[in-house]
C-alpha cells in the first residue's frame, strides 16, 4: 500500500491561536470545548482548565474563555454583569457570520442559517439572529417555508466547517424560491483541505482501491466533512482520532492511502500517525 500525505492539512491559525491563548491561562472555566478535539482538551483540562456547558456554572470574577465555536450574545452580557474576566478565542469566520446576522437583522432582512442545529457554532448564530430580532427564515438545509416569505429578499449564512460545494448546493436551491442575499462563508483552510482531498481522489486509485484517512475526532465537524468529501469522491474514508482508533483500522484492498488531518488536529498526532502507519503498512 502507498502512503501519501494529502497537503495541506491540520491545525489552521485561529485554532493555533485559541490554543495558545488556553495554553497561556490556569485554573480557567472554557464554556464549551475549545475546539473538538479530546488530546487538545485533555492538554487543557492538565492545565486545571474545566469545561462547563452554562456560564451560570461559572463563578462571579473567574475568568472564561470563549471557545473557537463562539458563543450566543447572552453569554457575554453575563460575563459582564458577574465581573469574569473574558478571553476570546471565537475563529474570525464565525465572528464574520456573527456580525452579518446583524447587519441583515439592521436592515430587515430576514435570515436562513445553513448548518447542523445541534452545533454549537450554529447555535451562536441562531441566538445572535434571535437576540438581533432577525426574522429567521430557517436552520439547516433546504427547503424552508418559502411561501411565508414570498417575494422577499433573505440573507444566507453558513456554519464555517461545512462542505463548500453543499452550502454552493443549498445557496442556489434557495435562490430558486428567494432573492438571496449571501454572506454564506465556509472558512478559507477547511475549503483548502476540502479541495485537497477532492484532488488526491482525482487521481486515481489502481486496481487496489483508493482511500483517504482523516485524522481527527469524530466530534470535529470540518474533520468529518472531509471524510464525506473523500467518500463522495468514490474512496474508502477512514477516521481516527486516537492511536487506539488508527491501529484498529481496516486497510485491507487498500492500494493507495492519502491522510490528512482536521483543522482542530495538533500536528503530533499527524506525525505519530505517519510514523505508525509506514512502520506497519508499506
Amino acid at each position: 500500500m502507498k502512503i501519501e500525505t494529502i497537503e495541506p492539512h491540520g491545525l489552521c491559525a485561529g485554532v493555533n491561536a485559541a490554543i495558545a491563548k488556553a495554553l497561556g491561562l490556569r485554573n480557567a472555566y472554557c464554556l464549551h470545548e475549545l475546539v473538538h478535539n479530546e488530546m487538545v482538551v485533555g492538554e487543557l483540562k492538565a492545565l486545571g482548565h474545566i469545561f462547563v456547558d452554562r456560564m451560570e456554572d461559572v463563578p462571579d470574577g473567574a475568568t472564561v474563555v470563549f471557545s473557537a465555536h463562539g458563543v450566543p450574545p447572552a453569554a457575554r452580557r453575563y460575563a459582564a454583569a458577574h465581573g469574569m474576566t473574558v478571553v476570546d478565542t471565537t475563529c474570525p469566520f464565525v465572528a464574520k457570520a456573527h456580525r452579518a446576522v446583524r447587519d441583515f437583522a439592521g436592515r430587515g432582512v430576514p435570515v436562513a442559517i445553513l448548518g447542523d442545529p445541534r452545533h454549537v457554532e450554529v447555535e451562536g448564530v441562531v441566538a445572535e439572529a434571535v437576540d438581533a430580532g432577525c426574522e429567521i427564515v430557517g436552520v439547516g438545509a433546504p427547503p424552508f417555508d418559502a411561501a411565508k416569505f414570498s417575494g422577499r429578499r433573505i440573507g444566507v449564512v453558513s456554519q464555517t466547517t461545512m462542505d463548500a460545494d453543499e452550502v454552493r448546493r443549498q445557496t442556489a436551491e434557495l435562490a430558486k424560491s428567494f432573492d438571496v442575499e449571501t454572506a454564506a462563508d465556509v472558512c478559507l483552510v477547511t475549503k483548502e483541505r476540502q479541495d485537497a482531498v477532492r484532488a488526491f481522489c482525482g487521481g486515481g486509485g489502481g486496481d487496489g482501491g483508493l482511500a483517504v484517512l482523516v485524522l481527527g475526532s469524530r466530534t470535529s465537524s470540518n474533520s468529518r466533512r472531509l471524510a464525506e468529501v473523500a467518500a463522495k469522491c468514490g474512496a474508502r474514508a477512514f477516521m481516527a482520532g486516537s492511536v487506539d482508533e488508527l491501529r484498529a483500522l481496516d486497510f485491507s484492498g487498500v492500494a493507495r492511502l492519502g491522510v490528512t488531518s482536521g483543522a482542530s488536529t495538533p500536528e503530533r498526532f499527524f506525525e505519530e500517525a505517519m510514523r505508525i502507519l509506514r512502520a506497519n503498512l508499506i
